[in-house]
């Protein structure tokens, strides 16, 4: 790949170290015969995105992948800068100043409202509060659940809404074998909280969950799982559709929620109850939560062919304490950067940005991850998805497209030292990590996770003042 002397080195900025950012970066250190420094940023002095903030504690499987990540940032020319923020300690014209391109690897940081009456309740939360509470996230530290309650409810029935009613209906000895955060984990060792209903409202044929999460859950022998015989039996639109478009994994999950409704109630203390075609029309209580009105849905086909739920005239009342929307992430706007208020994500093609005002791309700036497509796939999704806008952007290095008159990385360090002086590196976070695991092993536990981001400074501050 013939590149001249105005890209050598090639420098790159990435926003955002989750998976996209990291995907990115080893295939931009990835290419033979090219000189690429890749500048990481992240506005936690903790890399991983949701790797670290979003994943449950009980499933440390899913973590590992940040062993690749970790090769990922010990090649040459990667550098990471955590505890900077884009848009306070960076602006969008600062990073075209020294920068020849950049991708936006932010994620959805926001969450989709239910939009219904009193959804601001005390007791009334977003699932990725509560996810990021348990896993330590400094945004949610001092977050409070009321987990004095018996009954929680989950609307949406997704992976997201399995990894909370699970966490809530775990013992707490189990728990304590996680890297939970500590917060949480005194709160929840304490929790009156015994069932938690999930509301999915289209049917069993269009649950979101994977068949590998709920096998998980009804493998417990101290924890029931509730399906209605009646909710399993699919409507002729689902029958139809699953005759015609044969899907192992779907049938998997249909397979099990039928043995779970054919086994019924086996009298545990603990209980997660799956409800299908029932969506909230509004919570209930005058200051704070004390249930959730329903109303029993029914499918029907719209005009493009897909599935939709219609709600009947059945209402109902579920009483609750506590409850949670897990119906979707969504991304949030940039300053300086192009967004899309209908998708949630920055108007792309391919992965180049595109300037809404003109259509055209916009020279040397990319997105990829959830803000790029939205939030839908796995963990691996994002390794095809970050391939794709590299390819597009070493495309339009071929053709002379990125930027070049780019100020030197020496002129860099200066310029982020006098906005940042407190400016986290690969390096620290690894002090970071081996500080939290050793405070775990202390306690017979995987690590302790840091949950303010002052503590963490501090302890970089304070690094060999006790260590040996």
């Amino acid at each position: 790949m013939p590149v001249g002397s105005v890209h050598n080195p090639l420098r790159v900025a990435v926003i955002g170290s989750g998976p996209a950012g990291f995907y990115a970066a080893e295939y931009l250190l990835a290419q033979d015969g090219l000189h690429v420094e890749v500048d990481m940023f992240d506005r936690l002095p903790t890399p991983f995105g949701l790797v670290r903030a979003g994943v449950a504690p009980d499933h440390p499987k899913i973590k590992s992948v940040t062993r690749v990540y970790d090769k990922v940032a010990a090649r040459p020319g990667f550098r990471f800068r955590g505890n900077v923020e884009f848009g306070s300690h960076l602006a969008h014209e600062d990073l075209l100043e020294y920068f020849h391109a950049v991708i936006y690897c932010v994620g959805a940081r926001s969450e989709r409202r239910m939009g219904i009456p009193r959804e601001y309740l005390p007791g009334s939360h977003g699932a990725s509060d509560f996810v990021g509470w348990y896993n330590a996230g400094p945004d949610q530290r001092n977050l409070t659940f009321n987990l004095d309650g018996q009954r929680a409810v989950v609307v949406g029935n997704g992976n997201v809404a399995i990894d909370v009613a699970r966490i809530l209906l775990l013992p707490p000895a189990e728990l304590a074998q996680t890297d939970i955060a500590g917060h949480a984990l005194r709160a929840l060792s304490v929790s009156k909280v015994r069932e938690v209903v999930i509301l999915g409202r289209r049917g069993p044929a269009q649950a979101a969950f994977t068949y590998r999460e709920l096998k998980e859950l009804s493998e417990r022998d101290d924890i029931d799982v509730i399906v209605n015989p009646a909710d399993v039996t699919l409507d002729p639109h689902s029958s139809f559709d699953n005759e015609r478009n044969p899907d192992r994994g779907r049938d998997q999950v249909l397979g099990l929620l039928r043995d779970l409704a054919a086994r019924g109630d086996r009298g545990n203390d603990r209980r997660l109850v799956l409800r299908f075609l029932t969506s909230p029309v509004a919570i209930e209580g005058r200051e704070y939560v004390e249930g959730v009105e329903v109303v029993r849905n029914a499918l029907y086909r719209d005009a493009d062919g897909a599935m939709r739920a219609r709600a009947t005239d059945a209402l109902e009342v579920i009483p609750a304490d506590l409850v949670f929307r897990a119906i979707g992430y969504q991304g949030v706007g940039l300053p300086g950067v192009p967004f899309d208020p209908i998708t949630a994500t920055i108007p792309n093609d391919r992965g180049r940005v595109i300037d809404p005002l003109d259509g055209r791309p916009r020279r040397g700036e990319y997105v990829a991850g959830w803000i790029k497509r939205g939030p839908t796939g796995i963990i691996g999704t994002n390794k095809s998805d970050a391939r794709e806008s590299v390819d597009v952007l070493f495309a339009d290095l071929r053709a002379d497209r990125l930027r070049h008159d780019v100020l030197p990385a020496r002129v860099f360090e200066r310029f982020l030292g006098e906005r940042q002086a407190e400016v986290v590196s690969f390096a620290d976070w690894e002090y970071l990590d081996a500080r939290e695991r050793a405070k775990g092993e202390e306690l017979g536990r995987p690590r302790l996770k840091f949950a303010r981001v002052e503590s963490m400074l501090r302890a970089l501050r304070e690094r060999g003042k006790s260590d040996p």
